[in-house]
């Protein structure tokens, strides 16, 4: 009998109220990211995450600024 394999619950556009898109979502809570101030310092070291791009880099800036 085989087994269905669960998905892990889509976790939508939005990475701690920011919209980065699902790509960058995915990426950032796969690499142990939960919010925003867990990010490192360096934004610019997200970019080797596959999915995070200049786009949610410059979102996630702009976050944490205004917070």
């Amino acid at each position: 009998m085989a087994t269905v394999m669960e998905e892990a619950p889509d976790p939508g556009p939005e990475f701690d109220g920011v919209h980065v898109g699902r790509p960058a979502t995915r990426a950032l809570l796969h690499a142990g990211y939960l919010v925003l101030a867990d990010l490192p310092e360096d934004l610019g070291e997200l970019r080797d995450l596959h999915g995070v791009g200049p786009k949610a880099i410059r979102r996630l800036e702009e976050a944490r600024k205004r917070s």
